[in-house]
């Protein structure tokens, strides 16, 4: 798996994390939220138990750091623009009330659509198809389909400078 998807997924994470509890400083929640990721991550390569035992993890590596700054973008990318990126979704729900959208599912939607509206960098595709992959790995194979129903009608919609034909001009 690469990086930013290492990144999508936590940020996901973080988002739904914010949904159900949401933060008062987001900077010690964001250092908090990475501090347990490298705990468990330890953990999951350090096969001895600690039972509650301090430990003193490595600094992190080259790829944590820019998993981290790619995941953290995008976090707050999502936060600053979750009102616009919301209304963008509910236009596209048939018959759906945006509240009773899987809670995963909604975060996976506001990222996709916070990276189709606001990441130049990032081709629409490329964020539908990680949106999608994510959504089947952390919530159900319908949630896959539902989630790219979604995003393929937000990206038709969207007209971005650098993705118009500049034929004829």
């Amino acid at each position: 798996m690469g990086l930013r998807r290492d990144a999508r997924e936590r940020a996901v994470q973080f988002l739904f994390q914010c949904e159900q509890n949401p933060p008062e400083n987001l900077d010690l929640a964001l250092n908090e939220f990475w501090e347990t990721v490298r705990l468990v991550e330890f953990d999951k390569s350090n096969k001895s138990p600690r039972y509650g035992k301090q430990v003193e993890l490595p600094p992190p590596t080259v790829e944590e750091m820019t998993v981290r700054s790619f995941a953290d973008q995008l976090i707050c990318g999502v936060l600053q623009h979750k009102e616009e990126c919301d209304n963008v979704i509910k236009k596209y729900l048939k018959n759906w009330d945006f509240e009773r959208v899987a809670l995963i599912d909604r975060n996976i939607l506001r990222l996709a659509t916070y990276e189709m509206m606001f990441r130049e960098d990032i081709p629409p595709v490329v964020s539908i198809n990680e949106a999608v992959d994510i959504a089947k790995k952390y919530s159900t194979e319908e949630s896959g389909k539902f989630v790219n129903g979604i995003l393929d009608k937000i990206k038709a919609d969207i007209l971005r400078p650098s993705r118009e034909s500049t034929s004829g001009k």
